[in-house]
């Protein structure tokens, strides 16, 4: 069981298994709301043990269609947390233990500010990964 939560402690989570990877989002709107080094999980290994009230989602305006989930309280950062899809990504940085999986890509790596420097050796895509 590894447990999750925001700054403040109103909204806690528990996933039952591991997640199934990680990987670095560098777009500018992964980095502006906090959130671009995600955890996938499966839905049916997430579960709500509190603050589901707190809960905020913001939609974006087309083209994109990434929607995000915070706080309303303290603003933490949730990634997609309670999505309906089978599986879904949820911010790195509220998982209160280790997720048991480490980075293994980077995306929009072409975004990256200047100032930050990969110092990893997962697999670095300019914007979405291609299949191939």
């Amino acid at each position: 069981m590894i447990n999750g939560s925001c700054c403040c402690g109103a909204i806690k989570f528990e996933l039952i298994n591991p997640p199934s990877m990680m990987g670095t989002c560098h777009c500018s709107r992964c980095r502006k709301v906090g959130a671009s080094t995600l955890v996938f999980v499966k839905k049916d290994d997430f579960r709500w043990i509190q603050g589901q009230e707190f809960v905020a989602r913001y939609e974006p305006e087309a083209p994109y269609k990434h929607s995000r989930t915070f706080c309303k309280q303290c603003g933490t950062s949730l990634g997609e947390a309670g999505s309906q899809q089978d599986s879904f990504p949820i911010s790195a940085n509220c998982l209160d233990a280790d997720p048991l999986v480490r980075n293994t890509f980077h995306v929009f790596v072409a975004s990256k500010p200047a100032w930050y420097e990969i110092c990893d050796s997962a697999k670095q895509f300019q914007e979405y990964p291609t299949s191939g």
